[in-house]
């Protein structure tokens, strides 16, 4: 139990005291975006700055799934088993087809090029969900240096019409964002401003109307140390988040229940596995996992 920290007694129900805190790869440069693709058991996570994609299973470890990767970063799955990814150099939406071939889905909003689409979430409607900061072209090392033509936002694309629309704006940084499991609650991570040496450190909790509109946008949670990227929601609701030390699980009310402790600070993490139970952590340089005793939600 050297990895975990309790600090609500109801998250000692969560964890296990015999499941330790594996590594299954390392020597990259920084991990992100992880989907878990259940049919294939195997895990899909990106390396931003190796420009690549990495595949992982528990028969064939690591290997390479995409190179360029257009630097991609944050990953979803939708309704259709397709893989959907967020792309920095290319500042777009791309979706992998059955076949292998890619389609871009969104790239330009009202004629103007979107900044380096960080996370995205696919929703039980079909719509896509991303966040769009511009943490990618702002150095060479995550996508290369590029000007910004829009403002940061988080948007909603139908990918039945292409209509892609604003929901919230009022982010310095938005990035990672997850559902809750009912989908009436979007949680989204403010990361604030890159190279701010106050960062936002906040999760914000926003209520989805039937049309899909956004309203509220409270702030949840603070995360401390270093502040919110990634985000995973289990079946009970409770929000997992990334964090400097490792991952914190809070509760649907915002209350800290405990930490599963890492040597580098995570950028992201997904449950997969036999039942969703194994919590896979990008680890900065390293790719980790721990099983646990809560399951990942399913979308409805």
């Amino acid at each position: 139990m050297d990895a975990i920290e309790i600090c609500d007694e109801r998250f000692r129900t969560m964890v296990l005291p015999n499941a330790p805190l594996e590594t299954l790869g390392q020597g990259y440069r920084w991990l992100e975006g992880p989907v878990w693709f259940a049919d294939h058991d195997c895990l899909y996570v990106s390396d931003v700055p190796n420009d690549c994609i990495l595949r992982w299973s528990e028969e064939g470890g690591v290997s390479s799934f995409r190179k360029p990767s257009g630097f991609a970063n944050g990953h979803a799955r939708d309704r259709q088993g397709r893989l959907i990814g967020c792309s920095h150099q290319h500042r777009c939406i791309l979706r992998t087809e059955l076949d292998g071939t890619l389609t871009v889905l969104a790239s330009h909003y009202h004629g103007k090029r979107l900044n380096s689409p960080n996370d995205v979430v696919c929703k039980a409607d079909g719509s896509i969900w991303f966040s769009d900061p511009p943490y990618g072209i702002n150095t060479d090392y995550e996508g290369g240096k590029q000007q910004s033509e829009l403002p940061p936002a988080l948007y909603r694309l139908d990918p039945a019409t292409g209509e892609l629309a604003v929901v919230a704006d009022d982010f310095e940084g938005p990035n990672g964002l997850a559902f809750s499991p009912d989908e009436s609650i979007l949680y989204v991570a403010e990361s604030g401003r890159q190279f701010d040496p106050q960062p936002r450190q906040y999760i914000r909790r926003f209520r989805i109307s039937g049309d899909n509109r956004l309203s509220d946008g409270a702030q949840f949670h603070k995360v401390l140390p270093g502040f919110a990227d990634g985000l995973r929601v289990d079946e009970q609701g409770n929000v997992w988040s990334s964090a400097a030390d490792g991952i914190h699980c809070i509760s649907s009310d915002g209350e800290l229940l405990g930490r599963i402790l890492t040597p580098a600070p995570v950028a992201n993490l997904t449950f997969g596995g036999r039942n969703r139970a194994r919590l896979f952590i990008c680890a900065s340089h390293t790719l980790m996992a721990i099983y646990t005793n809560v399951r990942g939600c399913v979308r409805p």
